[in-house]
């Protein structure tokens, strides 16, 4: 595999270029050749002119383009608007094949559907590389439909943009369809010879406490927590609702999990109601953290992601960089990024409006996110893996100054919601046993009957749940005989048997401490029949336990099944009625109310 860079200057030069590509080609093995224009003009005369070129000096060519918000040449961010990459694959093997479709909401599924028709026909794709419009689209759906491609297939790619960021004009194109603003271009590469990796980087650090996605529709997120959305950022950043919103809000992004991913979404604007537009779809009831970006942070994970490369031996890097990460940088610091993928093997890609990459079963759009490719042909060279070249004298062993006051806010944080959910357990369970306690069991009861009053109302039938109630024979003899220390084990060692027996046999169950020696446990979609089989169970397993000095001890058990029509204190009446038979008439059994 061989690249070529360089910088369009006029046509002539443009030309000439081209046929030293020729030349080289004429004294090597060459399958397939693909050019790759990125342009951060919208003039589409110029890419149009560009494109008759390609074609009338090496018609065998392939060719794909995007629009752009900048340009990145030699692992560098180009200050020519135009850049245009030469890739000659060089291996029989390696096969190359490109397809172009319109693309918009109507249309996303049959182009999925079509992109893993053909992925399928043809077995030697190993990966899938795409320039996509975005404009008047929610992505998410074209997302999930493009996730039902073969696993082994990288999938990643850049949306298309302008120089402009606040302009939604945007094209892509190919030799395979023409200069379209509703259109995504696929590249499938492949064979035996063929390698390739990708991964995603960010950079951004969570901070604070998770904050739940209460209200959103597509990219607009409504409500955080109950409240507009942009309260968060004025109330723990004092960021105004001005014409610099946006700047300060990329250091600020969102950070929440998306199939196990942590995926950011950036703020571009705020509405009059206090809602935030965002750079892509945000899904509603997740949790989410305000992130921070750090740039020492983030060069730090940039260097780790260009080192795990190492052993991969990559000829070539294609890097889909967000445009906000541009506006973050700005254009003197943004190149910092790519260096290290450079200085490893050539390395180009653009600035997008949005970037996808394929991680486990998922594709996902990123934003505020740098994705990478590498691609190889062959076996590794034997030069050996290259080192990573970071010339940064004043970044070793330092951490700088906003790192360490995340870090101790993150950590103060962490301990406090932790002290919180101890605080918040501790409300609702038993001291001793570690079971619910009565309040809790009988919310829970409570609530239940109420969703079985509810499902019954609307003339559905089906199961509520069953209770259980239990009460240790004689308990008050060991307190007497043995002391209170061997009550409490009798309890302990009750309930620890009750915990794993539900565990086992009804995970959905919920038990508490009712009162002294009395406990109940909730069975939702459970019937009575069933339950006396888990109770006959718990009878017979409490009966097998060999306390140190109360020895081996016996209890009774009511069991009963909610009935439509009556609120939870008659059916606790009722299973506590079914417990006095089982102590009046002998103990050690079970009775059904």
């Amino acid at each position: 595999m061989k690249q070529f860079q360089f910088e369009y200057q006029s046509n002539e030069e443009f030309v000439n270029s081209i046929k030293r590509i020729k030349q080289w080609c004429n004294t090597s093995v060459v399958s397939n050749v693909l050019f790759q224009i990125y342009s951060e003009t919208l003039d589409k005369s110029k890419i149009h002119n560009i494109c008759e070129v390609i074609w009338q000096e090496m018609p065998e060519a392939l060719y794909m383009g995007s629009s752009t918000n900048g340009n990145i040449i030699n692992g560098e961010k180009s200050d020519k608007p135009i850049t245009i990459i030469c890739t000659v694959y060089e291996y029989p093997s390696t096969k190359v094949k490109l397809l172009q479709y319109v693309l918009n909401a109507d249309t996303a599924a049959d182009v999925a559907g079509d992109l893993i028709r053909i992925t399928r026909e043809n077995p030697w794709v190993k990966s899938i590389m795409t320039y996509t419009t975005m404009r008047g689209m929610s992505m998410s759906d074209y997302c999930d439909f493009l996730s039902d491609l073969p696993k082994h297939v990288v999938f990643c790619g850049g949306g298309a943009f302008s120089e402009d960021i606040n302009d939604d004009s945007a094209y892509v194109f190919s030799s395979k369809g023409p200069i379209s603003d509703h259109a995504a271009v696929f590249i499938l590469t492949g064979g035996e010879d063929y390698y390739v990796r990708a991964l995603h980087v960010t950079g951004w650090k969570p901070l604070g406490r998770n904050l739940k996605v209460t209200k959103a529709k597509g990219p607009v997120l409504k409500e955080l927590d109950g409240e507009p959305a942009y309260k968060t950022y004025f109330r723990y950043l004092n960021i105004n609702n001005d014409e610099n919103f946006f700047t300060n809000t990329l250091e600020f992004p969102f950070l929440y999990e998306l199939y196990g991913n942590d995926i950011l979404r950036a703020p571009i604007a705020c509405t009059e109601d206090g809602s935030l537009v965002m750079t892509a779809d945000i899904a509603e009831n997740a949790n989410a953290k305000i992130a921070y970006g750090d740039p020492w942070t983030i060069l730090e994970s940039v260097d780790n992601a260009a080192a795990s490369f190492r052993d991969f031996v990559p000829q070539t890097f294609t890097v889909f960089s967000c445009a906000g990460r541009r506006t973050f940088w700005g254009d003197d610091e943004i190149s910092t990024e790519t260096k290290p993928f450079q200085s490893i093997a050539p390395t180009s890609g653009f600035y997008t409006s949005g970037e996808f990459l394929r991680n486990g079963d998922h594709v996902i759009q990123h934003n505020v996110t740098l994705v990478v490719e590498a691609q190889r042909e062959g076996p590794i060279s034997t030069k050996g893996a290259p080192k990573v070249d970071v010339k940064r004298s004043d970044f070793s062993g330092k951490v700088s100054m906003i790192n360490r006051l995340a870090t101790f806010i993150q950590a103060a944080t962490e301990e406090l919601e932790e002290a919180n959910r101890r605080l918040k357990l501790s409300s609702i369970t038993d001291g001793l046993t570690g079971l619910y306690n009565r309040t809790e069991i009988q919310r829970r009861i409570s609530e239940k009957v109420n969703e079985f009053e509810a499902y019954s109302a609307h003339g559905k039938s089906g199961i509520g749940a069953a209770l259980i109630m239990m009460d240790i024979d004689n308990f008050k003899s060991v307190n007497d005989n043995y002391g209170h220390n061997e009550g409490d084990r009798v309890l302990i060692g009750l309930s620890d048997m009750i915990r794993e027996t539900l565990i086992e046999f009804a995970p959905e169950a919920s038990a508490g401490r009712w009162g002294g020696e009395e406990f109940m446990i909730l069975c939702p979609e459970m019937n009575k029949e069933k339950a006396v089989e888990l109770a006959e169970i718990l009878r017979m397993r409490f009966s097998e336990l060999d306390f140190p000095f109360a020895g081996k001890r016996t209890m009774s058990l009511g069991v009963t099944e909610m009935i439509a029509g009556e609120n939870s204190d008659i059916c606790c009446v009722r299973v506590d009625d079914a417990l006095y038979e089982a102590k009046r008439t002998g103990k050690n059994k079970i009775v059904i109310g």
